[in-house]
């Protein structure tokens, strides 16, 4: 029988989950996710930003809502997915785009720095799978979790102060390994997109710097920096049923640089 490509991808039906959804890859995500059918939903600490965008994605015939949610407090991000399931009545699946980065050299690097990345990054991603997850083995058909993550997760950086930041995407890494292995029995896939410096906000003033841009870009086979569009393509195959015999991986979205170093 003639395989129906489209139908692999076809998310009518299923609510998204996308926390940190307003920034630029997030973003990004919920209007791929939304344009394959599924409804979506947005959040992060602002409220405002979070409708702003629910907004642009309902005027353009999209099913979105958008929420505030601090994930610095495992309370609210409980809540945040709990209003999910009650307002659509399912979390097919989590995108969890949150994440922050605080620069700081080793010497001088402060615990209180330091536990604001490890809340964000790696607490939060800890607290989003795992109450997505109670909510996901109850409904019992199954579900998708996809973390955001980045090649620091694999490489150090030279000459930036990056250990909050490369140690929390490293842990998520393995956090996640250990996330599928235990909802695969629910037939839940647990998988991570791992992208290279992406335009967003975030990376704008590091961007700035001429000479770090120059070297960064002779880093990457391809040749160029990402674009948050670039990064939908892996993410969505990982919320649809195209990756339904994968969990537990890691796809590196960052133009070789992993391949090669």
């Amino acid at each position: 029988m003639p395989l129906d490509i489209k139908a692999l991808y076809d998310l009518r039906g299923k609510t998204a989950y996308i926390p940190g959804g307003y920034g630029g890859i997030g973003a990004a995500i919920a209007w791929g996710l939304a344009s394959c059918g599924a409804a979506v939903v947005v959040s992060g600490r602002s409220k405002e930003k979070a409708e702003a965008l629910a907004n642009e994605l309902k005027a353009a015939g999209h099913e979105a809502s958008g929420i505030a949610m601090d994930a610095k407090s495992v309370p609210e991000i409980r809540d945040s997915v709990d209003f999910v399931a009650e307002k659509y009545g399912r979390v097919d699946i989590l995108v969890n785009s949150v994440g922050m980065n605080i620069e700081m050299s080793l010497l001088d690097f402060t615990e209180e720095a330091y536990d604001e990345v490890y809340q964000v990054n790696q607490k939060a991603a800890m607290f989003l799978g795992q109450q997505c997850a109670r909510h996901q083995v109850k409904a019992g058909v199954g579900g998708k979790q996809v973390h955001l993550l980045s090649v620091r997760s694999q490489l150090a950086l030279r000459g930036r102060g990056y250990s909050a930041y490369c140690s929390t995407k490293g842990a998520m890494v393995l956090m996640l390994k250990q996330h599928a292995m235990e909802l695969a029995p629910h037939k839940i896939n647990v998988n991570g997109v791992a992208p290279t410096f992406v335009y967003t906000d975030m990376v704008t003033k590091i961007l700035a710097d001429e000479n770090f841009k120059t070297a960064l870009l002779a880093r990457i086979p391809l040749g160029r920096i990402a674009n948050p569009e670039d990064i939908v393509g892996p993410s969505v195959f990982f919320c649809s049923a195209a990756s339904d015999f994968i969990t537990g991986q890691v796809l590196y979205a960052d133009g070789g640089i992993t391949a090669c170093q």
